[in-house]
Order: C-alpha cells, then sequence, then structure tokens
C-alpha cells in the first residue's frame, strides 16, 4: 500500500478496508513502517521501533482481537503508561534499561481494541515541560517545519501523526499534553473528562488528578471511536466520569445552539500572540455563524494563586516519580541521571511542605468550584486559544544557561538551605509556563477540553484553538467539534501538507 493510498484513510476508515478484505493488517503495518523510515530521522518522533513485533502480530489474524481498530498501526508514549516486555524509559537516563513487566490497563484496552503497537513516542523527561526534547533522545521536530517544537509531553506523538506515520497515537494530559501538541502539529486532541479512562495498575491519580489519557488524531471520528474503546473505570480507581453513550454518535449530532464564552488573554501568562488572538475571534465569528451565542467571559481565578499551585502539585508529583525510580531499577535516584529542572523539581518537594501541597489543593478546588458554577450558570463551552503562542522554535523554552547554572549550584545544597530553592522554584514557574499558559487550569478542574486545528499562521504554522465543556460533557465537545470538523475541514490541508508532501530536507 503507497504512502499516498494510506494517509488518505484515518484510524476507522483503514480498519473498515481490513474488515471488507480490501487490505490486510499486515500491508497496513508495512505502509506505516516505510513512512517511519522516511520522516523519522528528521522528526526523532518515535524513540524505540517495535517492527517485528508489528508484524509477526499482523501475520496472525487470529491474534488480533475483533475490536473496532482492527489492524490499524498505532504508537503509545514512552510514558502515560507501560507495555509489558517493552523498554519505557519515561525520557529518563534512570530508566533508560528499565522494562515493565505488565500493561496498563488503558495499554490493554487499546490491544483489545485491535490495535498494532508499532513503536513507542518521544517526550520530555517525566512529562514536565510543554516541548518534546529530552537529553535522553533528543529533541522531536515539528512536520510543518522541523525547526520549531511539536509541543509536549506528548511532542512526539503528534509529530508522528502529522508525518503520516500513524493516524492517531496516544497521548497523555498533565498540565496540557495531548491538546498542546494536537495545537502544534494540526491534530485534533481531547483531553476527557477525570477519570474516565485508566490510569492504573501502577499509577492512582497522577499528579493529584491532574492527569488524564486519550490520544491525538486527524479526525474527530477517531478520536471520538477510541474513547468509546477505552472509556470506563477500573477496580479501585479514585474518580469515575459519569456514564456516557457513544462518543462516536455525537458526532455527526446537532449539537443545538449552544452559549459559548471566550477570551483572548492568555490564562496564566501575561500575553497572547496576535496570530492566536485572531484564531479566537475567527473561531467565534465562525461559531456565531453556526448559529451559537458567543460571549466575552474572562475565567474568574487568581492566576497567580493557580500558577503556584499548579507548579506546588507538579514539583509534589515529580519528586515521586525520581524516588519511585529507585523501586524500578534497584539504585537509588542520583542528580547525574536526570536532568537538572527535573532533579531541581525533586529538591523542590523535599522542601515543600505537606501543608503547602494541601493549600495548593485547596486552590485546585476553590478553582473548580468558580469555574464549575460558570458552567452551571448557563455556559456550555469557552473557547480561547490552546496556547497563547504559535510553535516555538526548538530550543526556545530551554532553561536559560544562568537558570541551569543556578539549578547545578542547587544540587549541592542540604535541603535545610530551603530559601534558594524555593526562590528559584517561584522565578522559573512564569517563564516556564508563559509559552504554554492556557491548558492548565482545566487539567486542575477535571473538565473535558479539546484542541481544535482551525487556524495556521502566514508562515503555515498550525495555532489551535481550545473548547472546554463541563463535568463529564465529552459528547457535547465530540458534537461540537464534529459541527466545526465540518464546517472548516481541516483534513484537506493536512493532507497536501506533511502527510503527503515532502518533508524538507
Amino acid at each position: 500500500m503507497r504512502h499516498d493510498e494510506y494517509v488518505q484513510h484515518d484510524a476507522l476508515g483503514l480498519a473498515a478496508l481490513v474488515q471488507a478484505g480490501e487490505v490486510t493488517p499486515a500491508e497496513l503495518v508495512e505502509a506505516a513502517i516505510a513512512r517511519m523510515d522516511e520522516v523519522n530521522p528528521l522528526l526523532n518522533a518515535v524513540v524505540h521501533r517495535m517492527d517485528q513485533q508489528a508484524r509477526d502480530l499482523a501475520a496472525d489474524p487470529a491474534a488480533l482481537p475483533d475490536g473496532p481498530m482492527r489492524g490499524v498501526p498505532f504508537l503509545v508514549k514512552d510514558m502515560d503508561g507501560h507495555l509489558a516486555g517493552e523498554p519505557c524509559t519515561y525520557a529518563s537516563r534512570s530508566l533508560a534499561t528499565w522494562v515493565p513487566e505488565r500493561d496498563s490497563e488503558l495499554f490493554a484496552r487499546y490491544r483489545r481494541a485491535g490495535l498494532i503497537h508499532l513503536g513507542k513516542t518521544n517526550c520530555p523527561e517525566f512529562g514536565i515541560y510543554g516541548v518534546t526534547e529530552p537529553d535522553l533522545h533528543g529533541p522531536a521536530r515539528n512536520p510543518w517545519d522541523p525547526d520549531h517544537t511539536p509541543g509536549g509531553s506528548s511532542g512526539g506523538s503528534g509529530a508522528a501523526v502529522a508525518a503520516g506515520i500513524v493516524p492517531v497515537a496516544h497521548a497523555g494530559d498533565g498540565g496540557g499534553s495531548i491538546r498542546i501538541p494536537a495545537s502544534a502539529n494540526g491534530l485534533f486532541g481531547l483531553m476527557p473528562s477525570r477519570g474516565r479512562t485508566p490510569l492504573g495498575p501502577d499509577e492512582g491519580e497522577g499528579w493529584h488528578g491532574l492527569v488524564r489519557r486519550h490520544v491525538v488524531s486527524r479526525t474527530v471520528r477517531d478520536s471520538a471511536a477510541l474513547l468509546d474503546a477505552t472509556q470506563g473505570t477500573e477496580v479501585g480507581a479514585p474518580y469515575a466520569a459519569p456514564p456516557d453513550g457513544s462518543f462516536l454518535a455525537a458526532v455527526g449530532r446537532d449539537p443545538g445552539r449552544l452559549r459559548i464564552g471566550y477570551s483572548t488573554a492568555s490564562v496564566l501568562g501575561k500575553a497572547m500572540d496576535p496570530e492566536c488572538v485572531v484564531a479566537v475571534e475567527a473561531t467565534a465569528a465562525l461559531l456565531e455563524g453556526l448559529g451559537h451565542e458567543l460571549v466575552e467571559v474572562e475565567l474568574p481565578i487568581d492566576r497567580e494563586a493557580v500558577a503556584r499551585a499548579y507548579i506546588t502539585i507538579v514539583a509534589a508529583g515529580v519528586g515521586a516519580m525520581v524516588e519511585a525510580t529507585a523501586e524500578k531499577t534497584g539504585r537509588s535516584p542520583r542528580s547525574s541521571d536526570f536532568e537538572a529542572a527535573t532533579w531541581f523539581l525533586r529538591q523542590a518537594s523535599d522542601v515543600l511542605s505537606a501543608r503547602e501541597l494541601e493549600q495548593a489543593r485547596d486552590v485546585v478546588a476553590a478553582t473548580t468550584r468558580a469555574l464549575a458554577a460558570l458552567f452551571a450558570e448557563g455556559l456550555d463551552a469557552h473557547l480561547t486559544a490552546t496556547l497563547p503562542y504559535p510553535p516555538i522554535r526548538v530550543g526556545e523554552n530551554a532553561p536559560a544557561a544562568a537558570d541551569l547554572v543556578a539549578m547545578r549550584a542547587l544540587r549541592t545544597l542540604p535541603v535545610t538551605l530551603a530559601p534558594p530553592i524555593r526562590m528559584a522554584l517561584g522565578q522559573l514557574a512564569g517563564p516556564r509556563l508563559e509559552k504554554a499558559a492556557n491548558t492548565q487550569v482545566w487539567n486542575m478542574t477535571g473538565q473535558p477540553a479539546m484542541s481544535v486545528p482551525l487556524h495556521w499562521t502566514a508562515s503555515g504554522l498550525p495555532v489551535g484553538v481550545q473548547l472546554a465543556g463541563a463535568f463529564g460533557e465529552e459528547e457535547l465537545l465530540f458534537a461540537l467539534a464534529g459541527q466545526l470538523e465540518e464546517a472548516a475541514p481541516w483534513l484537506p490541508r493536512l493532507l497536501a501538507g506533511p502527510c503527503v508532501a515532502d518533508l524538507p530536507a
């Protein structure tokens, strides 16, 4: 199967071809491998390949479950879940040789859906950045312009889907890591409600409930179909999203006349790039033309308190992840096995008190109530840009040289000298969030939010718009996304861009 034929179909389309006998899973796997051979040396999207495992599975029809994605090649992120018997590094030197013994429940559900795992995608160390530039694997690059980032932390998955290696790929989101790469790569990405998809059995709640997992895709219907296939709580899960119907059926449903709030201001940052403002305003006009009511609404949040709470929770989570490497490897964590920013967050987790973590969770609770009230009082969705800036250049959001020197110096400080670490944590939080400041609040509230590819800059870089809904209202978001996809189709632009056209040398 030639690439130009393969890339014309989304995952459901490829599965339909397999079901009809028009193509075999083996032919799809070979098409995906050929495309990976062609573009991955430039993009560095896939960091662990499973060519032979995929070929063996595709060659044995009896071994493939009869799920809705039977025979479709698929990639999973090198964190946010485990595949039994395959390396899982979290992009960290500390876990370079670790091999999990069992599947995460989400990955087991992917297998049952009939997907064929082709490999694992690039991510930042422990997922702490909105760009994908780990020391272990090197930077992933954006298919629209390889000088720019594909975002993070699921940047490898986003680049792989945009470049046409696979039609859909796994992603995880603790602060925007589904929606950020969707925006940066011109894809659709929905972060489901808290508890909608499983995190276990090896994880409890993921950064105190911030983390959700799903996929990035070229079409809305692929995202909906895979959420149908993977949704549902697991035994012992700390959260459960309310039961829902068919998300795939919702994609073709008229959402009705919605009341949608919108904002052109950065949610937690200082500024919004003019291109991102244009994206929001154009989408608001499109939605009005579709019969929706648009009202300008600034989110009722304390920006500084929310940013401080977010970084406190992330520091606590990363600190625990660093310590957990000892159980996986049998070696006590050493600063030389981690990037400077990761080790600094681990130090910060030692300095921050249990009281401060509880205070951060109180901020999350207050923010959740404030935003839930907006929706309870008549708002159906909230619109802003997914990112306050178009995709930045590779290396642009890396710690400055002075910051690296400071973090390395702090490695030698005992925990009793807490003030310098506290001060540095506050100073680093703002610059790191500025370029990706619009997504974190919805992780905190547990609500679903999606990035929809509706705008490109004059230089051809994608800019997604973010629409958030009330808790448990993924059906409404899928209906709205389906309406937007029909009114302003983005697939032709994808197929004329990095999916089919030759990538820059």
